[in-house]
């Protein structure tokens, strides 16, 4: 399969045409561009960049132009650090536009879901997301193969179905 640089996987989230969709399951995940803003997140401390990241920036262009985006995170509770950071920060994810759900673990467990992150872009490009025993990204793959394409379809709408709206999850 096809390795993506970085730049690559950045890309698809520019060019998608209608729908973006990613699940994510690590409980961390070591993300360089992240660690001042997990510090500061840990320590009490205010992160007032963290509202300006490019990734919002991106989501919001997408969005306005009537891009959808969803992602649905499944979750082990208690949550790890990471998470309860994730969810800190989850709403100004959806202030761009992102629909985020969280799933709990069993949950995803008794549904059958894969144990490893992916994305799909207009139900047709699949990205499965690869990382490192330390929870670093390594590059990912880009699969193209309709068999395996349709069961990462299918695997979203399940997660998708069966995950609940932030607004709920953490009214909980």
């Amino acid at each position: 399969m096809p390795l993506l640089s970085p730049a690559e996987f950045g890309e698809l989230w520019e060019t998608f045409q209608h729908t973006a969709f990613k699940l994510e399951v690590r409980d961390r995940y070591d993300v360089p561009s992240e660690h001042e803003s997990l510090r500061r997140f840990l320590a009490g401390e205010p992160d007032p960049e963290r509202e300006n990241r490019p990734w919002l920036a991106k989501m919001k262009a997408a969005t306005s132009a009537g891009k959808r985006i969803e992602r649905v995170r499944v979750v082990t509770e208690p949550h790890s650090d990471y998470v309860r950071f994730l969810l800190a920060g989850t709403p100004l994810n959806l202030a761009a536009g992102e629909d985020i759900r969280y799933l709990p673990r069993p949950r995803a467990g008794e549904l059958g879901l894969p144990d490893h992150d992916f994305a799909l872009f207009d139900s047709a490009t699949l990205v499965l997301l690869n990382f490192d025993a330390d929870d670093r990204p390594l590059q990912h793959e880009l699969v193209t193969d309709p068999a395996i394409v349709l069961r990462h379809c299918q695997w979203r709408d399940a997660a998708w179905h069966h995950a609940v709206p932030f607004e709920r999850y953490t009214e909980r």
